[in-house]
């Protein structure tokens, strides 16, 4: 964590006069906001912390830290060191000809059994979502706060977030790049998406989010679906 928040300080001070991190602290039994608020520094005062007294999990996280979001441009990342926060330059730089930009892991640092499951993710994603992107769950993205304006309400409550998030953005005429980022082992936690139980889950959640999305979503009126590149 101290690292993480080290070089999003240094990466942030660089980019923009005025930032703020929004740390979502998900029902954590450790140090973890203490330890953030003295690896701020100087720049404490730039950070705000929303805490779940009980974790929620990664999409209802992900969401409740967009939510609070208050700047112009919006980004988020993963706390555990699997990102470096130098790539946020290179989401940046796509900005001038995107609203959302988003990375794509160039080497995937996880099991192959994860790459297989992903796999077959993305491509339940083409088929019922029509949203076709690379490495559709990468955690690193920068967006405009009019993607988050079109994408309210945000539904998924799970990783799907991400899914959601394509969707809404291609079908308010919104403009998608990607561009390769660097990706780290994770170092912390426990994972679940190996185990049977945990997929067959992420299935049914695909299905009944595209289920909601087509009853209670519309897009902005006159929006376009736009292309997604990478």
């Amino acid at each position: 964590m101290t690292g993480v928040i080290g070089k999003s300080i240094a990466v942030l001070d660089q980019l923009a006069p005025d930032w703020e991190i929004v740390l979502v602290d998900d029902g954590s039994t450790d140090d973890t906001v203490a330890v953030a608020r003295a690896a701020m520094g100087t720049a404490n005062g730039r950070l705000r912390v929303l805490s779940h007294e009980r974790k929620r999990g990664y999409g209802i996280t992900v969401a409740d830290g967009l939510r609070a979001a208050r700047m112009d441009y919006v980004a988020f990342m993963d706390g555990d060191g699997q990102f470096d926060a130098a790539d946020l330059r290179r989401l940046v730089d796509l900005m001038s000809s995107a609203d959302l930009a988003a990375g794509w892991r160039r080497h995937r640092a996880d099991p192959s059994y994860r790459l297989v499951i992903a796999g077959v993710f993305n491509l339940l994603v083409r088929m019922l979502y029509g949203v076709r992107v690379r490495d559709i769950d990468c955690g690193l993205k920068l967006m405009r706060r009019e993607v988050l304006d079109a994408a309210a309400p945000l539904l998924a409550r799970s990783a799907l977030l991400n899914t959601e998030l394509y969707f809404k953005c291609r079908h308010s005429g919104l403009r998608i790049q990607q561009i390769a980022v660097n990706h780290y082992p994770r170092v912390a936690g426990v994972r679940s998406g190996g185990r049977l139980i945990p997929i067959l889950r992420a299935v049914r959640d695909l299905v009944w989010l595209r289920l909601r999305l087509a009853w209670t979503w519309h897009a902005p009126s006159r929006a376009v679906p736009a292309s997604e590149s990478s």
